[in-house]
């Protein structure tokens, strides 16, 4: 069974948005750059709630088969197995590559 490579690119803070917040901002706890997972339909052990949530539908359209080339994706990815997404924490996100692996 073919399982999803998650990989952890970027954690990024939007340190302009400090006034919007009740305490110091810094990059999401919950994640490292180059931390990486694997998967299939199930959370990952440690994996953030939020950012699961967010990520989970690529990883269930790689799984039963689907693929981002047609529609707005057409061209988008150079490996058709392969996406970025990220979580959707708009002051401290983290962007992940999404990609399909052949029973890792």
């Amino acid at each position: 069974m073919n399982k999803i490579k998650i990989t952890v690119l970027k954690t990024l803070v939007q340190k302009d948005f400090q006034s919007y917040c009740g305490v110091p901002i810094e990059k999401c706890p919950c994640f490292s750059e180059g931390q990486v997972f694997y998967t299939t339909y199930e959370k990952p052990e440690g994996f953030c709630d939020w950012a699961w949530n967010d990520i989970h539908p690529y990883i269930v359209s790689f799984l039963t088969g689907g693929k981002f080339t047609k529609g707005i994706f057409e061209g988008w990815m150079k490996d058709k197995n392969t996406m970025i997404a990220c979580c959707t924490d708009g002051i401290r996100p983290v962007i992940f590559e999404l990609k399909v692996t052949k029973g890792e």
